[in-house]
Formats: structure tokens, sequence, C-alpha cells
């Protein structure tokens, strides 16, 4: 590493390129693979030794997708999707990123990617236009872009629980589980949280445990998978027929269908008995939420629609769980309405309740009140244990970008301007960041549809955007802070027409102390959501200031003439 020089900055000749992307997840990837289509130079820094993103650190027993292989996957390449078939309706995590090395492979990608390197740092320089990134490992790196490809749950949170650094057992966070097989058969083994990450770790690792402990804080609804091998024929059928699947997906609100869909009509015409048949029959089905989710077209904005699928799941854990008194501690409250918190689906996560050597531990009542050398107590209660597992999620959506110090035009700083809430124009740009792109930022779509399809569109346009200013002769775009508030109003109202920002869940950053509570994710639907941006790119990019570098600016209404 090059010395520093007086105030701290790097002597180190910086290597520029067009291009420089943060993170190779699925869709850092896409990403790189657009660029070198473009024969756009870049580098892609990555805080792994591999590929995969939230598939490379995510190795946690169980560990699976709750999507179907078939729609969880890259749409650009009809290559790929004849050469890959997936084994079963919802991948394992080691098969997905399987999938995702294959496709770095096949396109030569690893060349262009610096591994076991973080981004410290990001400046921009109003003179040169380009933005200053610096890493962990003295990488000093120029570009005119940044596509920041850093993912929405990739910044792992773990509650400060005193007397973790005298706990004389192992310990893990599902989200920075070891590469090596880590040994739990016959331990007593305590897992804290009771998300999508502890229903699939707890329901993975109970036969094998001599005991284990669930300390939950919010039960959840968790509906049956119903996993499987895929059938004979069920592969080539999805391929032959993909375009219009595309199709299909693309014009939904999730970028997924459903099958069966969704009934397209009130929870309120159908009778009672009507109902009970149809949950019945959906929770028989199993699968991805959307299977029970849409099967009324107003379970996500009517309350009494919403209570009539939740007392469903509600009975349903009831008749599994054999204690009474489990049974209740495991049934959301009212004021959670399901699908207002991520919906998991499991393999058997109530019926493990029935085990013998496994317990549930009511942390809301009886908070955990530290770590112990031999294990941990709450309020009323000591518990020895010889491994702690963290399933207590992330800093979602916003935590990787404000990991890194981010300096705008100005000397704007992205953790000023994100203080009170994040802030962005569709998710893609945030004020004062000229050139600097995020994929499934907070006021995108991200988190709540097909993230392979709504990030392959995120990337579409901003390569699209790219390209036209590089045409035009501009040298910078940025979003008017206009823009930006109107769009993250839009974001908000979207949201309180509809019952997500009800639960205390990591969509409005409820799981972080201190955080802002507000609604992150776009819930508009993916339609409704490219169909804007393809209206903005028509309308001349309105909103958008595009600049030459003789520091003239565009009107935005006229910059597409």
């Amino acid at each position: 590493m090059a010395p520093a020089a007086e105030g701290g900055a790097t002597t180190q000749t910086p290597e520029t390129v067009d291009v420089i992307v943060v993170g190779t997840g699925m869709m850092g990837l896409y990403a790189l693979y657009c660029l070198r289509e473009r024969e756009m130079s870049t580098i892609a820094f990555e805080a792994g030794d591999g590929v995969g993103g939230t598939w490379y650190w995510n190795r946690y027993p169980g560990a699976r997708c709750d999507m179907e292989s078939v729609q969880y996957s890259y749409n650009f390449s009809k290559e790929v999707r004849d050469e890959w078939n997936w084994t079963h309706r919802y991948a394992t995590q080691p098969e997905i990123l399987s999938y995702l090395n294959h496709v770095a492979d096949r396109f030569d990608l690893r060349r262009d990617i610096r591994f076991e390197t973080r981004v410290t740092s990001a400046v921009f320089d109003e003179k040169t236009h380009l933005w200053t990134l610096e890493t962990d490992r003295g990488d000093v790196a120029r570009a005119r872009y940044c596509i920041m490809a850093t993912g929405s749950l990739s910044t792992p949170f773990r509650p400060d629980f005193p007397g973790i650094e005298d706990y004389q057992g192992e310990w893990y966070h599902g989200g920075t589980w070891p590469h090596h097989e880590v040994d739990l058969a016959g331990k007593r083994v305590g897992v804290i949280g009771t998300g999508s990450t502890g229903i699939q770790l707890t329901t993975e690792i109970a036969p094998v445990v001599k005991h284990l402990t669930v300390f939950q804080r919010t039960a959840n609804y968790s509906t049956p998978a119903r996993n499987r091998p895929l059938r004979e024929g069920e592969l080539d059928e999805f391929k032959a027929n993909h375009a219009e699947w595309f199709r299909e997906a693309t014009y939904s609100h999730t970028g997924i269908t459903s099958n069966p869909p969704s009934t397209n009509r009130s929870a309120h015409d159908d009778t009672p008995e009507e109902r009970q048949l149809l949950f019945e029959d959906r929770w028989g089905i199993g699968g991805q939420p959307q299977i029970i989710l849409a099967i009324y077209n107003d379970i996500n904005t009517d309350q009494e629609a919403n209570d009539m699928v939740a007392d469903f799941v509600r009975q349903k854990i009831r008749e599994i769980v054999d204690d009474p008194d489990v049974a209740e501690l495991l049934c959301p409250d009212k004021g959670q309405p399901i699908g207002s918190k991520r919906p998991p689906i499991d393999s058997g996560y109530f019926e493990m309740f029935n085990l013998d050597n496994v317990s549930l531990v009511d942390v809301r009542s009886a908070p955990i009140e530290r770590i112990t050398p031999t294990g941990l107590c709450t309020t009323d209660d000591e518990y020895e244990l010889d491994v702690i597992i963290f399933a207590t999620g992330f800093d979602a959506l916003t935590g990787a970008m404000l990991a890194i110090d981010i300096r705008g035009r100005d000397g704007v700083v992205l953790k000023d301007i994100w203080a009170e809430g994040p802030q962005t124009n569709l998710g893609i740009m945030a004020a004062g960041l000229p050139n600097m792109f995020m994929i499934h930022g907070p006021g995108s779509t991200s988190v709540k549809v097909n993230m392979f399809i709504g990030g392959e569109h995120q990337i579409d346009w901003i390569m699209e955007c790219i390209e036209h200013l590089d045409a035009n002769g501009f040298v910078c775009i940025e979003t008017t802070e206009e823009a930006q508030a109107d769009w993250t109003a839009h974001v908000q109202e979207v949201a309180n027409e509809s019952l997500q920002p009800v639960a205390d869940s990591w969509y409005v950053g409820a799981n972080i102390p201190g955080k802002p509570r507000v609604y992150m994710p776009y819930f508009g639907g993916f339609e409704r959501y490219w169909k804007h941006c393809d209206e903005i790119v028509a309308d001349g990019y309105r909103g958008f200031r595009l600049s030459r570098s003789d520091s003239s600016e565009t009107n935005p209404s006229v910059a597409a003439e």
C-alpha cells in the first residue's frame, strides 16, 4: 500500500476505468456481463473470496430460497437457461451458489473482480466528474460511473447483548456462517430469532442437537413449503415457455407467477365455507407466500380480509402444535397483519415444537439480559448453552451503503442525507451523488418482487442511461432534490395504502435500534414501477439533471431531444 500523505490521503496513483461495480452477488454479476458486452472497462470489488452475494454468505443449515427455482433465475441468457437444470422446486443455498458460480465462469467474469476487498470510501470530484473509491486493502480506483450492487440483506445485525466477549461456547450469525462444517450434533443450542433464517435453521438442526432452545421475540406466520424434486418434464416445459412466463411475470405485481393464481376477487365475495375450502386447498399446495397471500386481491389492503387469512394460519398452528400454551406463543398477535413482515415458508417448523428436545422461550415477556460464560439469561431464567446462533437479521436496504463513507457533490455525505431515513429517486439514485447508481436501493421494488427480474430491469435501465449520456456528450446525471422528494413521498403513500407498514418489520427498519422508521421498499408493484421508469426516460429523464463537461446543464425535459 502506498504511504499516506498529509491529512491521511493516499499518494497511490488511482487506476481509472469506465465503471466500478461494488458487490458481485447476482446483480453485480449481471452488471459485469452488461458492461463487458458494451466493451466498457470495469473493476468490481467484492468483500468475499467468491461470488454469490447473499448466497455466498448465508450458508447456515437449511438455507434455501423461498421462491421457485425456475423463477429465481437469470432471464438475460437463453444459453444459461438451457444449460442449467434445477433439481428441486425450492433450491438450497449450495445449489444456488453453484448456479451463480456457473454464470461467473461461463462469461469469464472473475477476471474483473477484486476479491476479499471491501470498499471503505467513495468520493466524487466535481472538476473531473470522477468517483474515487478506496478499499481496506489499499486499492484506489477512479471511474465516471459507480454501480452499487451492495445487496438488500448483506449487513448482518447482532444485538449488542453484554457478556458476549466472555462466552466460552461457540457462537455464530446466520448471515456470516463459517465455510467449514459446524458440528452441532449432541450439543445444547440456542437460536435467537424466528424470522426466515431462524425458521429454516431450527427445522434443520432440531433432529441432531441434544437440545434446541428457540428464543422468540415475535411470532411468525409461516406456511408449508411443500418442497419436492422437480417432476420429469417440468423444467423442460418452463424453458420452452419462458417467453410467455416472462411476459406474465413482467406485468405482475411481484414479478412472480403463482400456480394456482389469485382469484382476483375480494375475500368478502366468498362465504366463510368457500373461503375455508380455498384456504385449505392452498395450504395443501404450499409453496411461495403468494400461494396464500394472493388468494384474494384485498389481503394486503383490507384489515378484515387480512384477518381471515391470519386467523386461518393461527388455527393451523393450534392444530399442529400439541402443547396449547406453546401454540399460543407461536401465534402472531392481532397487531401483526399477515404479510406485513417477511412471510416465511417452512418444512415442518411448527411440527418441530412437538419434539421432546425443543423448547420455546418468549423473550418479549422476558427479554434477554446478557450472555453469560455458559449461555444466556433472560429476566426470569438462565439457559446453559454450548452454542448460540444469532438469527437476528440484517440492517436491510440501507446498511451496506451506509457502511461506506460516500461523499458527493458539494461535500454531501450519504450518512447525513439519510439521517432521517433514506431518500432516492426510483431507488436508483440519491441527490448529490452524480453517476452513482444503486441496485435494489431503498425506494425500489427490491425485496417485494422477484429480485432477478427487478434487478435485471434496473441494470438494463442504467445501461441505457449510460449509453444515452455518452452518445449525447453528457458527463453527469443526478436526480433533482425535488424529484427525489416526490418519489420518496410516493413510496410512502403507496405503502400507507396497504397494511405493510403496520408491523415492526425490517421493511421499516424496526429491527435496528435508532433506525428511522420509514417503509423502504416500493410496494406499488413491478409493472407500475417499470412503467414509471420508462415514462421518465421517454420524458427526457424527467427529474434528473444531465450536465456536460463545460458545466452547462440541460433542462431535464429537453435531455432526450
